[in-house]
């Protein structure tokens, strides 16, 4: 999927604002209409909200705090005239997590995977422009044969939980956010351009390869130019299209490959050629670099580097999930101060502008699809398809990426410990990496082992590097951190077995800021900070393990729950962005290693 942008034959239009939402806590909304009714059905029941936003926190006063389930947003738009060979639609970045659109009362389109990128077709040229009325279904109720599923109230009581574990009703810890949380764009592109491309780059030395697949829907061949920051062309080529494909390479010599030291990034334009004619363009930022495994090394540009950093979520007050510009770029800042090298998408794919600052500032991004706490007892056909499409989908809009080294299938899976997960999971994990390896042969593959799940995980066999998450001195061993030390070192040998690099994805420990105490106490700023030091020290110390991420950025909004006071306290920030003891110390450790 080619990303909305503006040039000489592309325009986007930013359909950020205002919106108006109402709530449909009683699903009635498509049954009385209200796809069809200006106003909703009832202007009284209608509330502004931003787009990028989430809606629980712009509408709690209201009920859209713990709303789950669907809701309808409505707003005008101008569709812009289009000439002949021109089509409008639009784009939306992600809904959370699905979505209907109507354009003046006709359906028009639904989303895909979920927190992925839908297009929804609005006209064909020649057509004089007008108005329209957009609306928008959205519902953050999750699906039951999906790769996160849906859980309810009563599926706590099955499991012998309390009814009222978490409000809302969800199976991870964060926040289940609703809402069109990332840009919706109107798109005006030729009718028959550029489709898809997929590139590649090698490095040798100083000398770079690169490829490039190219699909469109007409034209007689495609074109890519390579240019670095002085605006000369460090690489071109051209070939023609056959079949509706187009393959092309070229060599990049005295390249300047990209590193989390070197963030070098040249500007990439692929052309679509009628002839000597350019009908269609797509412009983007690359950088040149290759990721391998080898033995138990990860390796970037033929080197092996070691893995500094932290999880975070997409969280911040008011705008919940929804994309916030400044706190992102403060983000970055905090994550190049802590001396950190790589972040790792927990637990579903980032806002596109996330990837932006990851390129650019040259920090490694491990993707993962949005799959949390996957329960082996629910699992069956329709499951593997909608995760295999997951996958797929992430990795058409995320391939391109040179931040991006390596996808991560899903976050623990096994987690409540059912015998069906050591007994059915194998199958399903090879079916569903060889999908994944199907779609991008290039990166390594991954997903998060929690221990529940095992030392001899059934996806170790199928991974190529291996991520662990382990709370032993919070969960387990509370407050005794040589004997927490001691498990995690035993955990690492046992795991080690298997032949393939170790990456621990998850430790931390709670801590609200400004709690303190001069022993060993849970919560306090200096146990989370001491936690931290010395998991970090056996990361440094075992052969097989390639780095640690810290488990969190910053604290951020969970469901209700007994054992949360609103948010869960791991981060090295609170989510506000104060940083903690936690935080120097981390920055201490990373910028000497």
């Amino acid at each position: 999927m080619i990303r909305p942008q503006t040039n000489a034959l592309r325009r986007a239009t930013d359909l950020g604002g205002i919106w108006h939402l109402r709530l449909d806590p009683d699903d009635c909304g498509q049954r009385q209409g209200w796809e069809r009714a200006i106003g909703l059905g009832d202007p009284d029941a209608v509330h502004p909200v931003a787009v990028p936003g989430s809606w629980n926190e712009q509408l709690a006063e209201v009920g859209g705090m713990n709303h789950v389930g669907p809701a309808w947003y409505q707003r005008a738009i101008y569709v812009p005239a289009l000439n002949d060979g021109e089509v409008a639609e639009l784009h939306f970045a992600s809904a959370d997590y699905a979505a209907d659109v109507w354009i003046d009362g006709r359906h028009a389109g639904a989303s895909g995977a979920a927190m992925l990128p839908f297009v929804v077709p609005l006209a064909t040229g020649p057509l004089p422009g007008g108005p329209a009325r957009l609306v928008v279904r959205v519902t953050n109720l999750l699906p039951v044969d999906g790769p996160t599923q849906r859980v309810t109230q009563a599926d706590y009581a099955a499991e012998g939980r309390p009814r009222d574990e978490y409000l809302p009703a969800v199976r991870f810890d964060f926040f289940p956010y609703g809402g069109l949380n990332r840009p919706v764009t109107l798109v005006v592109r030729p009718a028959h351009g550029l489709t898809d491309y997929r590139i590649v780059t090698q490095v040798a030395g100083e000398a770079a390869t690169l490829t490039a697949t190219v699909h469109a829907a007409a034209g007689t061949a495609a074109r890519l130019t390579l240019t670095d920051r002085h605006g000369d062309v460090a690489a071109s080529a051209t070939a023609p299209l056959v079949d509706g494909r187009a393959a092309l390479a070229s060599m990049v010599a005295d390249a300047r490959c990209w590193s989390p030291d070197d963030p070098y990034l040249y500007a990439l334009t692929v052309e679509l050629l009628d002839g000597e004619r350019v009908i269609d363009r797509a412009d983007q930022r690359l950088g040149l670099r290759a990721v391998s495994v080898a033995g138990n090394q990860l390796l970037l540009n033929g080197a092996p580097i070691t893995l500094k950093g932290c999880g975070k979520h997409e969280d911040s007050p008011l705008h919940g999930r929804g994309l916030n510009l400044p706190q992102l770029a403060k983000d970055f800042q905090l994550l190049k101060w802590l001396g950190a090298n790589s972040v790792r998408t927990s637990h579903y794919p980032y806002a596109e502008e996330f990837l932006d600052l990851a390129d650019e500032l040259g920090i490694l991004v491990i993707d993962e699809v949005f799959s949390i706490n996957l329960d082996f007892r629910k699992v069956n056909p329709a499951t593997l398809a909608a995760h295999q499409q997951a996958a797929r989908e992430l990795i058409a809009r995320d391939a391109n990426r040179t931040c991006v080294i390596a996808w991560s299938l899903a976050n623990e899976p096994g987690y409540l410990g059912e015998a069906e997960y050591r007994t059915q999971s194998g199958a399903y994990w090879t079916a569903l990496f060889d999908h994944a390896r199907a779609a991008d042969p290039t990166r390594p593959l991954t997903h998060a082992n929690v221990g529940y799940a095992g030392n001899d995980d059934p996806a170790f066999a199928v991974a190529d590097f291996i991520m662990i998450n382990r709370y032993h001195g919070w969960y387990s061993e509370p407050a005794q951190l040589e004997r927490a030390t001691a498990r995690l070192t035993a955990d690492l040998d046992v795991i080690a077995s298997h032949g393939k690099p170790i990456l621990i994805s998850e430790f931390g420990a709670d801590a609200l800021a400004g709690q303190h105490a001069s022993y060993p106490q849970l919560f306090t700023e200096e146990y989370q900070a001491e936690l931290i030091a010395a998991y970090w020290d056996v990361i440094t110390a075992h052969p097989a393990c390639i780095g640690g991420h810290v488990w969190a950025f910053a604290d951020f909004r969970t469901a209700q729950h007994g054992r949360r006071v609103v948010h869960n306290l791991k981060g090295l920030f609170t989510r506000t962005r104060e940083p903690k003891m936690a935080a120097w110390r981390v920055r201490q450790l990373w910028q000497r290693a």
